[in-house]
C-alpha cells in the first residue's frame, strides 16, 4: 500500500528530470505496487540506498555540498527507496556554509539527472541571491540535468569535469491509464468524489481532453519558470535558452561551454586547488586553468 501511494504523488507530480530516470522509477513502484517483491541487491540495482548518500562537508576552506541522485522537494516522499537529496537538505546545507565565517567559497558537487519540480525554483532563486556574499561554484562531476542544472545554474561559475554534461531543460507530466490491466484481473474501480477536477486525472481511467489540456497547461508553465530562471541565472536572453542550451538534450562540457551553458572545463581537484584546497591535503600552487576565467571567477579568487 505504501509503494501504491508514492506511485499516486509520483503521477500528480511535475518532473524535471530525464525521461529514462523517471521511467525506470515509474516501473520500479508500478511493480512493487503490484506486490512484486525485491530482495535488498535487487532494491540497490534499480535504486540507490540511503547510507550511500554523501554529506556537506568542509575541503581546506572550501565547503563541499553533495548533490547526488534525483532530486525531491522533501526526502520522505521518496526517503525509503532513493539515494536522492532533497532542495530543503540542500537550502539548509547551503545556507549554514554561506553563514560560516571559515568557509571562503561553496563548492556544489553535481550529478543527478534531476527531480520534482517543487522547491527547484525556490532553491535556484535563493542561491542566486546570495550572490556576492562569497564565491558560489557547481562543478559537474558529472550529470547536471534539468531541475539540478535549474538549482545550479544560480553559481556564480558552472564548471564541467572533462566527461560530464549538462542541459535536459524540459519539464514532464505522467498519466498511466491502468483501466484496461484492471480490467483484464477482473477489477472495476470506483472513486467517489466531489469537486469537478478532483478525479479528473484518476489512472482508473483514460486521460480525456479537457484534463490533457489542463496538465499540458501546468507543464508549459513550469517551463516557462525552468527557460526564465536559467537565463536569468546565465544573464541571457530567455529566447537564447528556449532555442538553443540544448533545447531539452543533454549538451557535453566543451560544447556546454561554447553554448553558454556553463563557463569553463575542469576536474572537481582543479576547482578546489583554484580556492587553496585539494582532495589529497594542502595545495601551495593552484593549477593552471583549461578554459580562461571569467571576470566573476577573477574576483572570487582574491576574495
Amino acid at each position: 500500500m505504501k509503494y501504491a501511494h508514492i506511485l499516486m504523488a509520483v503521477w500528480e507530480e511535475r518532473w524535471a528530470l530525464q525521461e529514462a530516470k523517471l521511467q525506470a522509477i515509474l516501473d520500479f513502484l508500478s511493480r512493487q505496487a503490484a506486490g512484486e517483491k525485491f530482495s535488498v541487491d535487487e532494491v540497490a540495482a534499480r535504486i540507490p540506498q540511503k547510507a550511500e548518500r554523501e554529506v556537506a562537508r568542509k575541503v581546506g576552506r572550501v565547503a563541499l555540498i553533495p548533490v547526488r541522485g534525483v532530486i525531491a522537494n522533501r526526502m520522505s516522499l521518496m526517503g525509503d527507496i532513493s539515494g536522492g537529496v532533497s532542495n530543503e537538505a540542500l537550502a539548509g546545507s547551503f545556507q549554514a556554509a554561506m553563514r560560516d565565517p571559515d568557509v571562503k567559497a561553496v563548492v556544489f558537487d553535481v550529478d543527478s539527472p534531476g527531480g520534482m519540480v517543487s522547491g527547484t525554483d525556490e532553491l535556484s532563486s535563493m542561491i542566486h541571491a546570495a550572490r556576492g556574499i562569497k564565491p558560489i561554484v557547481a562543478h559537474v562531476n558529472a550529470t547536471a540535468a534539468s531541475a539540478a542544472y535549474w538549482s545550479i545554474s544560480s553559481a556564480d561559475e558552472i564548471v564541467v569535469t572533462p566527461s560530464g554534461s549538462v542541459g535536459s531543460i524540459g519539464i514532464l507530466g505522467v498519466h498511466d491509464d491502468v483501466s484496461a490491466a484492471m480490467e483484464k484481473a477482473g477489477v472495476k474501480k470506483t472513486l467517489i468524489s466531489a469537486g469537478k477536477f478532483k478525479t479528473a486525472a484518476s489512472p482508473y481511467a483514460p486521460l480525456d481532453d479537457d484534463t490533457r489540456a489542463r496538465i499540458q497547461a501546468k507543464v508549459d508553465a513550469s517551463y516557462e519558470r525552468f527557460v526564465a530562471a536559467v537565463a536569468r541565472n546565465r544573464n541571457v536572453a530567455v529566447k537564447r535558452v528556449r532555442d538553443g542550451f540544448g533545447q531539452g538534450d543533454m549538451v557535453d562540457a566543451e560544447a556546454a561551454v561554447a553554448e553558454g551553458m556553463a563557463d569553463r572545463v575542469a576536474t572537481l581537484e582543479e576547482t578546489l586547488q583554484r580556492f587553496g584546497a585539494s582532495l589529497y591535503g594542502n595545495v601551495t600552487t593552484p593549477p593552471a586553468s583549461r578554459t580562461p576565467a571569467p571576470e566573476r571567477s577573477r574576483r572570487a579568487l582574491q576574495l
